[in-house]
């Protein structure tokens, strides 16, 4: 099992703050795929994955040797390749072990890709197991990924392609709500 405790967004939109790693404990505890379900919400979180990419996503984008995952972008985005944490690995490895054969990486039972509709329901499911004060769904996932980065100080421009966009106006969104973002400006 792997635990992530990244996901406690304390300082950002107030429509994330309470997406923290509740949601994925709900998932490895209550679903009956918990290790797939969890790692899916993992996956989606740190990539600001969208429904479809994670629900598309197949092992031949996943180096794991190189510690690479390549990012196919829907919505005409910008294709990138992002680097695999150790947890995060783990969990993936774990998941391939228990799917050798299989052409994508979350599968559901019947053999096929989990569709993003019933992507959308799990992560619905788990955030009202985890008594979320609100309704959650899959792209919150992947604006508290960009709210998460941009708080941690990354820059504009690279954040703008770690998520994909192409048009620059779809990543500041998360640079002006970032409460900090002034106060490295002057040393005293």
């Amino acid at each position: 099992m792997f635990y992530c405790d990244e996901i406690d967004i304390q300082e950002t939109h107030p429509k994330h703050r309470k997406l923290d790693s509740q949601t994925m404990d709900c998932a490895r505890k209550h679903g009956r795929y918990g290790h797939r379900d969890a790692t899916m919400i993992l996956v989606a979180y740190r990539h600001g994955l969208r429904a479809s990419e994670v629900c598309d996503l197949q092992w031949q984008q996943i180096e794991l040797s190189e510690g690479r995952l390549h990012v196919h972008r829907v919505k005409n985005g910008i294709p990138s390749v992002h680097p695999i944490r150790g947890d995060e690995m783990r969990a993936l490895r774990k998941l391939r072990r228990d799917y050798p054969t299989d052409a994508y990486v979350f599968v559901s039972e019947r053999g096929g890709p989990i569709s993003p509709i019933g992507f959308h329901r799990l992560v619905q499911r788990f955030g009202e197991a985890a008594k979320m004060p609100f309704p959650i769904h899959p792209h919150m996932l992947r604006h508290a990924c960009g709210f998460k980065l941009a708080n941690d100080g990354h820059d504009t421009r690279a954040l703008q392609h770690y998520l994909g966009h192409k048009n620059i106006q779809h990543t500041v969104r998360y640079t002006e709500m970032a409460p900090d973002r002034f106060r490295d400006f002057w040393r005293d």
